[in-house]
């Protein structure tokens, strides 16, 4: 007849981690968010050089002119007929991104002024032809 007042404990103690799975999602998020993700022509130029050469930053199209002609964009050979499309396509996803072409020295420079060309009718304004720093003589 005698009855204890006192509770027992359940053995095992409850850890939340709700705000501990929140928090990773916010920091992946947050890293997502402001990743650089490198954007590759599809093929290796070998690009002039200038004394003059600047790096940018903020191209996310670039566009390769290779020695035999071809052009690459986005990791796939396109005629210069598509570019136009294809940069119209790629800067309907980024309006603020710049585009860039590599064209090798030895290419041709009217398939160069072409690209540029078709570049310039697809809206954007910013476009500028890659070269390596050359050193000071």
């Amino acid at each position: 007849m005698y009855r204890s007042h006192v509770k027992e404990e359940s053995s095992g103690a409850a850890l939340n981690i709700t705000p501990l799975i929140d928090m990773v999602f916010i920091l992946l998020v947050f890293f997502a968010v402001n990743a650089n993700f490198v954007k590759e022509s599809g093929v290796e130029v070998e690009r002039p050089s200038a004394k003059s050469a600047v790096s940018q930053d903020q191209a996310n199209i670039l566009i390769a002119v290779t020695q035999q002609g071809q052009i690459w964009i986005d990791q796939q050979r396109v005629d210069v007929r598509s570019v136009r499309g294809h940069v119209e396509r790629m800067h309907a996803e980024n309006p603020e991104g710049s585009v860039v072409i590599m064209a090798d020295e030895a290419s041709e420079t009217g398939i160069v002024i072409q690209v540029l060309d078709q570049a310039r009718l697809a809206g954007i304004e910013n476009v500028a032809v890659a070269a390596t720093t050359a050193g000071v003589q």
